[in-house]
């Protein structure tokens, strides 16, 4: 992607105007040659999660999902959709959130409400307050993170699958990268509520491998410049990754001031999906008599789309020939 866009250094002048709410805005440091993306989302996030009125700690995942749907899909080249998809054997079952290559952002959860109350109830007896280092373990249980890049019959799709590990998703995430990838990644991100309304911000960098082979002096001053991008990603605090007035490039510069940061043009996101009428009434004629008959109540078909809440309804008269597609 970066290839593709203009990079400016952070001193150029309007340098921070560019990155906004709801961007991905990618980035290097110089000094080390690590490669980053930053994810600011407010709007958007704000859009995906209103309308299913999740219990807390479900929202709170599903940015987290999305958040990092984001960070993960803006380091690969693809022309398509990327998935991510957790699955759990926890109060909450599943959690989804899928980006397009041009942009367009969705996220959605499975939960089971009385489960999710006992496993809140927990919490609550133990005194514990709810943040990320516990809703893996407390809400997902055990499970698996699955990766997934689709660009249609133009390339072979990829997928990548991970056991659920740590006390977060982003102990997950690194975990995958750090074994199966074999590639040095660093993330941090928060998500929470300003003024009522849903807002996340994350940061991740990677160390790519080298192709042709470091002297060990240089694996070692590699080392370094890493440790010290890592100490330096972890000062950034909940506030900061959350503060609707800092831009992107703002917060970079706090982070890596003495690294000699460049960034690039950031990409915009937005709310979207794929659910259209026509496509849920082309899956209608595709389904059995007996499952429409079973679907229909007073004589109307109704479906919801999980991601976005849209619903769809359809006199079960008009699928008559519903009625010959018998298994």
């Amino acid at each position: 992607m970066d290839d593709l866009i203009s990079e400016e250094r952070l001193d150029a002048p309007g340098a921070f105007e560019k990155a906004d709410d709801d961007v991905i805005q990618s980035f290097q440091l110089d000094v080390s040659s690590l490669r980053g993306r930053a994810v600011r989302l407010g709007a958007v996030l704000n859009d995906i999660l209103e309308p299913h009125d999740y219990p807390n700690p479900v929202a709170h995942l599903v940015a987290e999902t999305v958040t990092v749907t984001l960070l993960l899909s803006s380091m690969l080249k693809f022309d398509g959709i990327f998935t991510l998809q957790i699955r759990g054997d926890g109060p909450v079952s599943l959690l989804v959130a899928d980006m397009t290559s041009e942009g367009e952002i969705r996220g959605c959860a499975h939960f089971d409400p009385e489960r999710l109350e006992q496993a809140r109830a927990q919490l609550l007896a133990l005194k514990a307050e709810e943040t990320s280092r516990n809703h893996l373990a407390q809400y997902l249980g055990k499970g698996y993170i699955a990766f997934t890049v689709d660009q249609g019959a133009a390339a072979e799709r990829y997928q990548g699958v991970v056991e659920l590990r740590g006390a977060s998703l982003v102990d997950c995430v690194q975990h995958y990268f750090n074994q199966s990838e074999q590639i040095s990644s660093g993330i941090k991100m928060a998500v929470g509520q300003r003024g009522g309304v849903w807002r996340a911000g994350g940061v991740m960098l990677q160390k790519m491998p080298d192709g042709d082979g470091y002297s060990e002096i240089k694996g070692n001053m590699d080392e370094d410049d890493w440790r010290r991008a890592m100490i330096l990603l972890e000062s950034c605090t909940e506030d900061e990754f959350l503060d609707p007035n800092l831009h992107s490039n703002a917060l970079l510069t706090r982070l890596f001031h003495e690294e000699d940061v460049r960034v690039f043009q950031p990409v915009n996101v937005f709310k979207g999906c794929r659910c259209s009428e026509a496509k849920v009434y082309a899956m209608l004629t595709m389904m059995p008599a007996e499952d429409l008959d079973y679907m229909a109540e007073d004589g109307q078909i109704s479906m919801r789309c999980e991601f976005c809440s849209q619903e769809y309804s359809y006199a079960r008269e008009k699928f008559p020939a519903g009625e010959d597609k018998k298994h």
